[in-house]
């Protein structure tokens, strides 16, 4: 062991060498482990960042958002739910039926006429007047018009509306109108009652929206009949094909589980005795809750 007496200035100099580079690798080490912790918050952020883009970008992908099908400017409005662009194309607004035509076709100029839009759909084949059905978009904005005009009450969800993503916005924008009793749901006589047949049958051929308890479920042959009352041959009933049971059932619902259910039913008006709606999609149901 040697005295600290003894010590040369060499032996001094030396260990104040080693000194400060001990202090020297304590900083590095202490800065490398900064700039490590700093490079992993950075891919942290990174890794959010991407994330959140590819929520908002699926968020965006919900809803009514199809296949681009054009766009243009809207010259003429020819009905509630149909214009006409410069080019000379007509276009009938998809997954919306009108009640009232006259403030329908009003409500739709507000919106449309003399602006600039997209279009959207699943098919742009033509329809047999040669009109192009699909969603429009006014150009920049994320919502449908349909959406708007379910808003206000100037429309109601047709039964035609497949996608579930598509259908569920435009339930939504309908229930807003129909619980602030907007536009045509002002009216109260809308919604028919099942309890009586004799109004809902005043509109053979045309689309209705219809509440009512099912009173009971029976099958006969390859249909199956909610009934909403005693006497089939007055009493209103909706019918379901064989073919439709698959897609209620994955929808979580059976026919049987309905009775006794309210429920509310959209679709177009048939005699056959009573009166009678074709349930053909699911969406065309809806179950009220309760007794």
């Amino acid at each position: 062991m040697v005295d600290p007496a003894d010590r040369t200035e060499n032996d001094l100099v030396a260990e104040n060498h080693v000194l400060i580079q001990s202090a020297s690798s304590g900083v590095m080490t202490r800065a490398h482990n900064v700039t490590a912790h700093h490079r992993k918050f950075c891919a942290q952020m990174l890794l959010f960042c991407l994330m959140l883009a590819v929520v908002t970008d699926s968020a965006h992908a919900a809803g009514c958002a199809f296949e681009a099908q054009g766009e243009g400017r809207v010259v003429s409005v020819t009905d509630a739910r149909s214009f006409r662009l410069e080019d000379g194309r007509e276009v009938r607004l998809a997954g919306i039926e009108i009640a009232d035509r006259q403030n329908g076709t009003a409500a739709l100029s507000a919106q449309v006429l003399g602006r600039d839009i997209s279009l959207q759909g699943q098919d742009d084949s033509p329809d047999r007047y040669g009109r192009q059905t699909a969603f429009a978009f006014v150009s920049g904005s994320d919502t449908p018009v349909q959406s708007e005009l379910l808003r206000q009450g100037q429309a109601m969800v047709s039964p035609e509306v497949s996608n579930r993503d598509c259908a569920t916005l435009l339930l939504a924008a309908e229930a807003e109108a129909r619980q602030a009793k907007r536009g045509t749901w002002a009216d109260g006589s809308v919604i028919k009652n099942a309890e009586s047949p004799g109004d809902i049958l005043a509109g053979i051929g045309r689309f209705a929206v219809v509440e009512g308890k099912v009173l009971s479920v029976r099958q006969a042959g390859a249909t199956t009949y909610l009934n909403f009352g005693r006497n089939w041959t007055r009493d209103f009933a909706v019918t379901i094909s064989r073919r439709t049971i698959p897609a209620l059932e994955a929808a979580g619902v059976s026919p049987k589980s309905l009775e006794n259910r309210r429920i509310r039913v959209r679709g177009w008006v048939e005699a056959r005795n009573g009166p009678r709606i074709e349930l053909l999609r699911v969406g065309q149901l809806e179950v009220l809750g309760g007794n």
